[in-house]
């Protein structure tokens, strides 16, 4: 009976409002409604007490009125192309939990569209715009010239990228020092006594790829070695394309006992293509990729990679982006992030030479 008489207390219990809170605090209604929605011009330590308050008092603002007050729908949007090689699937569930917990912190949502091309990606965003249901744009895998940044720019409207691009003007962004990644692996790769080292890029139009391979190339630099043009190939973000780029690799006449690549999957391609040489991965040839992806775990023998937090990824992402909506700048805005190491059986010394040829289908004469 106690228990009854305490739930309905609660349900009857008439809600706190911002003036309410403006009183006990002994603040204007305007100092904290502006505290609550985070802006600059609020210090920061009036906007932690505000919160603080709002939260003890059981606060929780009427989201269609606080919407026509500040013109804000008061959510993120994120908008995935479908027709991409790998569907975003690696990374995708750690990223959206983190996003959505960034979001939830502020007491903000999280919009999710699909597009099955990147043309209609952007008619998404435009109606999604038009519309009113989101109030700021994160922008995965971003391209070298980006069709999605050039017309939020036009548009005038907020928006993070998950990467960087080559016109970086008035973009925030939240990127992974993959190109960082790659010469650690070769200067890891030279350490172990590799000296033709090869080099497989991601997509071409990825602006990733022209990072991964400016630091694969810086790291052949930092180790005293040649990156020979024909040990290094680019557009290859697949399996397929991985085994295809691989097995020429391992067709040249002094082909390499190394090779670095710019995505897992195009590493696990090159795996097929060792095999089909004659070649033991970890033993003959080393292979170091980057992405973490579970899949590399599970190879024979498990692939050495680079490891990315997309969790980490997804709530600074949301966190910036919701600043950039706020009105912060967005060269202020940008932050680099390390991928992690995960060293497995797929690295090992360089092989001798003789004894590498010998494997390689007698070609050896």
């Amino acid at each position: 009976m106690l228990k009854e008489v305490a739930q309905s207390a609660r349900v009857n219990r008439p809600r706190v409002t911002i003036n309410d809170l403006a009183e006990k605090l002994g603040l204007t209604k305007s100092t904290v409604s502006r505290a609550l929605n985070g802006y600059s011009d609020i210090a920061p330590g009036t906007r932690v007490r505000v919160r603080k308050q709002a939260e003890a008092m059981g606060y929780r603002p009427l989201s269609h009125a606080q919407a026509i007050r500040t013109g804000r729908s008061r959510s993120i949007g994120l908008v995935l192309q479908t027709d991409l090689h790998d569907g975003y699937r690696p990374f995708l569930s750690e990223f959206l939990a983190g996003m959505t917990q960034a979001a939830g912190e502020e007491d903000w949502t999280l919009s999710i569209a699909h597009a099955d091309t990147e043309d209609a990606v952007l008619e998404r965003f435009q109606r999604l715009i038009s519309e009113r249901k989101v109030d700021g744009f994160v922008l995965p895998r971003t391209k070298t010239r980006d069709k999605r940044v050039a017309l939020l720019r036009d548009l005038e409207m907020p928006f993070i990228l998950f990467g960087r691009t080559e016109d970086d003007a008035n973009c925030p962004w939240f990127d992974i020092l993959g190109e960082d990644a790659m010469a650690d692996a070769v200067m890891r790769l030279a350490h172990l006594g590799h000296r033709r080292i090869a080099h497989i890029g991601g997509q071409a139009d990825y602006y990733y790829s022209v990072l991964r391979a400016e630091g694969f190339v810086r790291g052949m630099r930092q180790a005293g070695l040649e990156h020979a043009a024909d040990l290094i190939y680019s557009d290859a973000a697949t399996h397929a394309r991985g085994y295809d780029a691989a097995r020429r690799l391992f067709a040249l006449d002094a082909p390499p006992t190394a090779i670095v690549a710019a995505v897992d999957l195009a590493a696990l391609g090159a795996y097929d293509a060792a095999s089909e040489a004659g070649l033991i991965v970890g033993r003959d040839v080393s292979i170091i990729g980057y992405d973490g992806s579970p899949v590399g775990a599970h190879a024979n023998p498990p692939l050495s990679t680079f490891s990315v937090d997309s969790r980490q990824a997804g709530e600074r992402l949301a966190a910036l982006l919701i600043r950039r909506i706020r009105g912060e700048a967005p060269e202020s805005l940008r932050e680099l992030a390390e991928a992690t190491f995960i060293p497995r059986g797929s690295v090992g010394p360089a092989p001798e030479t003789n004894g590498q040829k010998k494997l390689m289908g007698g070609r050896q004469k």
